[in-house]
């Protein structure tokens, strides 16, 4: 190592000091003498102690040679951020010795470590019409100052026609994908969003497990009662119409995806509860959200 004070030495010297110090470092971590690195990478033992001693004026294909040798990657030897890059290298290492299962694992685990911090400024209201996702979401997301967004709106957009036309003429196939592809769109263009969901996104795994993954989602619960009033306080009529085995059919839904829509990440009843009051418990379980402090403030204005 270099004796001279640091303020002696200029960027470059800084820069072959602390490479030489990690070409140590990860040879000495590897039980490798410096003369079986020599005969690995090609390299001389002569060079290889100038380089450890920062004193080696290091060409790329030399580097390259050493950082094969040393089962890392050149970018990884020059990173400025050794104790990250060590890290690093140790797992690319583990990782391409690892076969297809270990690797997929670890990639779904990276992705879910990716989303989650993002996820929780995205809040997904899900549950059956009558659970108060349009007008509590709004209410929502005015009071965090975020954009509010129903899903078929934007289904809506992307296909140029409403969502029963859709589904009337091409099929409600064609309305899934445009589903799944109107969620991912949401989330790509939106770093917090209060976001309305159809009730049925629940009984499409890829579509739902992609929501789960992108929005901390929030299970609006109801009565089957409350349900159905609400749709026809709305002026809705249409479950009921002709057709007097509706409350039954609406209670076998709700039975039937309850185990879904317990995967949401939080859950509010909103049975018998005022509008008011409804909005309060929601207000409230966002502002449980495991978001640090700053984000909170920056984000959703001090909550």
């Amino acid at each position: 190592m270099d004796a001279r004070p640091d303020r002696a030495l200029n960027s470059d010297d800084r820069f072959l000091i602390g490479l030489g110090a990690k070409v140590r470092r990860l040879r000495l971590r590897r039980k490798m003498s410096r003369r079986a690195l020599a005969e690995t990478s090609g390299v001389s033992q002569r060079y290889l102690a100038r380089l450890e001693a920062g004193d080696g004026n290091v060409s790329i294909n030399l580097l390259r040679a050493i950082a094969a040798a040393l089962e890392v990657t050149s970018g990884f030897l020059v990173s400025d951020d050794a104790d990250s890059a060590d890290e690093a290298a140790i797992v690319a290492r583990l990782y391409r010795m690892a076969g297809t299962e270990p690797r997929s694992r670890v990639r779904e685990i990276l992705d879910h470590c990716r989303y989650s911090a993002q996820r929780q400024q995205r809040i997904a209201l899900i549950g059956l019409r009558g659970a108060g996702k349009s007008t509590l979401g709004r209410m929502l997301a005015d009071h965090m100052t975020v954009p509010f967004i129903e899903l078929n709106s934007e289904i809506s957009k992307a296909s140029a026609m409403k969502v029963n036309d859709l589904i009337a003429l091409y099929g409600r196939e064609s309305y899934r994908q445009l589903e799944r592809q109107s969620v991912e769109r949401v989330a790509s263009q939106h770093s917090s969003v209060v976001l309305a969901v159809a009730g049925g996104i629940v009984a499409q795994s890829e579509t739902f497990q992609l929501l789960l993954e992108r929005f901390h989602t929030i299970w609006l619960k109801a009565s089957p009662d409350d349900h159905m009033e609400r749709v026809r306080a709305q002026g809705d009529f249409r479950p009921m119409a002709g057709n007097p085995a509706a409350m039954s059919e609406l209670k076998a839904i709700l039975i039937g995806r309850e185990t879904l829509y317990e995967r949401a990440g939080s859950m509010i009843d909103t049975s018998g509860q005022a509008l008011e009051e409804s909005f309060r418990t929601l207000r409230a379980a966002v502002s449980r959200l495991p978001l640090h402090e700053d984000e909170q403030k920056n984000e959703w204005g001090g909550w």
